[in-house]
């Protein structure tokens, strides 16, 4: 008898703060590959963005209030847990359940630079994917280095109905 695998997606990310667009492509994620759950995982500090000015409890509140009755999502840090802010070593810690089929949620913009990201290689080995695209990335994504050396079985570049919106926006109002 087969075991059936539990489709998780993660969307990890500084949540800085957090938007209808990190819901909007959770939502897509979740209906189009019979995700689960949804995890937003949550980092305290991006390596290639300055520190945040606000609180982990206050980053936790904002999602949740963004979730709302959304039960499929719900919000984790982990970097206690496996003592890094590191995407493989969440996907590592994610995968000890053999059962569970990760499938890793970006941004396009996200693609762009995730060659420069500790050991990109195999986290695209261990999960799957899903990148979506947002206004004005789309062209460099694709040129991207990351886009052009990854397995493209692994890789989904999904283009949806994109909420105009983005955390470093929020920010500067």
């Amino acid at each position: 008898m087969v075991s059936k695998k539990n489709k998780i997606g993660v969307l990890g990310g500084s949540f800085d703060p957090a938007h209808k667009g990190h819901l909007a492509i959770s939502k897509e994620a979740f209906k189009r590959f019979k995700l689960k759950k949804v995890i937003w995982a949550i980092t305290m500090k991006n390596p290639f963005k300055k520190k945040s000015n606000i609180t982990l409890l206050e980053k936790i509140k904002a999602c949740k209030k963004i979730i709302g009755s959304n039960n499929f999502i719900t919000v984790k840090f982990y970097e206690k847990i496996i003592k890094s802010n590191k995407t493989i070593k969440l996907i590592n810690y994610i995968s000890k359940n053999k059962k569970n089929e990760i499938y890793f949620i970006m941004g396009a913009d996200n693609l762009i630079n995730f060659h420069k990201w500790y050991k990109w290689k195999s986290i695209s080995r261990k999960c799957n994917i899903v990148v979506y695209d947002r206004y004005g990335y789309k062209r460099k994504s694709l040129d991207s280095t990351s886009f052009k050396r990854l397995n493209c079985e692994n890789l989904k570049f999904i283009e949806f109905d994109k909420v105009n919106i983005s955390s470093s926006q929020l920010r500067k109002i």
